[in-house]
């Protein structure tokens, strides 16, 4: 009963934390369909990649570093747990801070690359020009989010989460409504929020030093070589998200035109929900079943994943029933009724919601491997529903069965991984008892 209500403790703050996420975004381009047009949504779905390439970055780093600041918690290493704390922050920011270089100093070919034509190469830029700018703030918040848990303060990653969005959602309606600065305006919005959250975080470890706490540290560059590979498999599941996004809006250019594009950006809001969902529930499990490994009692793993995998089942049957039934007020949030795009949408939604009831059975064992420094189970079935059998179910189903090949290759992929992710469960289960 003890360990159930510590899995309580870390995971509903977690999964609060990453709803809050999936709806501010959500409500951003609720703001920006309303505020400036189904274009220019169609434009931030486009950009999307991008964002996702950004917490693909801190979620790389911060994963796999709070796996072994837990692990050293565990094993009461204190200040090697420190070391690596304040270690990872300035390499987080180092490498953030690259990345705005580069893609400013690229705009318009990245625009390009993410898809946008010259209807939506404007916008598009105006959005990856901002994101780019605020870029280190989406890192260090994650960065910072991640190790208050890891420091055993989960309630402190929703507030900070709960700020970023409060300020979000009041800047969308002040730049967006107000001022008509258009997606440049909700562009910054997101940024000054994830600015706000940081700030937050930063607050909490000046004043809380009781465990990890912000100062000098010792370069243990070396460590990456745990880090980066127990990271690989969370890192792969955030950039799941954008890579899915960039395949999805290149084949529905190509098989449907760019009226497909508005459908799209609605499901991949409420995928994006569910995911994050999945994800948060994973990243709650996570610190808690590494804590247990480096305190010996391997018991006490198994047994968290037994309540992950729970609750994941219950959240799948919960999304895929709302969005049968609720498809039509989900659509109606973005577009008009009367849009000529509207029934369409209303019904690819429908169809495209199948896959919510596989995707937690692929992303908690990943996120549990990880937890357990089994990086090589972790990344197979992360690269495989990633990257692998969507490129393969993407490309067979819209070839086809064209447009209703496309909402239905996100189940066909899961299925796929699913067999995967039993496989690598069914060795881990014999390695483990011989």
């Amino acid at each position: 009963m003890q360990l159930r209500k510590k899995f309580l403790k870390f995971t509903l703050p977690s999964i609060a934390s990453m709803w809050v996420f999936s709806l501010y975004t959500i409500v951003d381009g609720i703001f920006v369909a309303r505020g400036v047009g189904e274009r220019a949504m169609a434009a931030v779905n486009l950009s999307m990649p991008f964002t996702s390439l950004v917490f693909m970055i801190g979620i790389l780093l911060a994963t796999g570093t709070s796996t072994v600041i837990s692990i050293a918690l565990g094993r009461k290493e204190l200040s090697t747990a420190r070391n690596y704390f304040n270690q990872n922050l300035v390499v987080t920011g180092v490498v953030s801070l690259l990345l705005t270089a580069f893609v400013l100093l690229n705009l318009e070919r990245a625009a390009v690359f993410l898809g946008a034509t010259e209807h939506t190469l404007d916008y598009v830029k105006e959005y990856v020009g901002m994101i780019a700018v605020f870029a280190v703030f989406f890192t260090i918040s994650y960065n910072l989010e991640v190790q208050v848990k890891a420091n055993g303060a989960p309630q402190v990653s929703t507030l900070g989460v709960f700020s970023c969005a409060l300020m979000n959602v009041a800047l969308d309606a002040l730049f967006v409504l107000v001022f008509q600065w258009g997606v440049w305006g909700a562009a910054l919005a997101t940024g000054l929020a994830q600015a706000t959250s940081t700030a937050v975080f930063l607050i909490y470890f000046l004043t809380h030093r009781e465990r990890l706490r912000l100062g000098r540290f010792r370069p243990a560059l070396k460590v990456y070589k745990r880090i980066l590979p127990l990271g690989l498999s969370d890192g792969l599941n955030e950039l799941s998200n954008g890579l899915v996004i960039f395949l999805f809006n290149r084949a529905i250019l190509n098989v449907i035109g760019e009226e497909g594009l508005p459908t799209y950006t609605i499901i991949s809001y409420v995928n994006t929900l569910v995911l994050m969902t999945m994800t948060g529930t994973a990243q709650g499990m996570q610190p808690l079943v590494s804590y247990y490994l480096g305190a010996g009692e391997r018991k006490n793993c198994h047994r968290l994943l037994k309540y992950a995998l729970a609750a994941a089942a219950l959240f799948a049957l919960a999304f895929f029933g709302l969005t049968q039934l609720g498809a039509f007020a989900v659509v109606a949030a973005f577009l008009e009724g009367d849009s000529a795009i509207f029934a369409a949408s209303v019904r690819a939604l429908r169809m495209y919601a199948c896959a919510f009831l596989v995707l937690g059975f692929n992303v908690i064992p990943a996120a549990f491997f990880t937890a357990m420094e089994r990086p090589v189970p972790a990344f197979a079935i992360s690269l495989g529903r990633s990257l692998v059998f969507i490129v393969i179910s993407l490309t067979v189903m819209s070839s086809l069965f064209g447009a209703e090949g496309i909402w239905c290759s996100t189940l066909v992929s899961e299925l796929a991984c699913l067999i995967l992710t039993a496989f690598c469960m069914v060795r881990y289960v014999i390695s483990v008892r011989r």
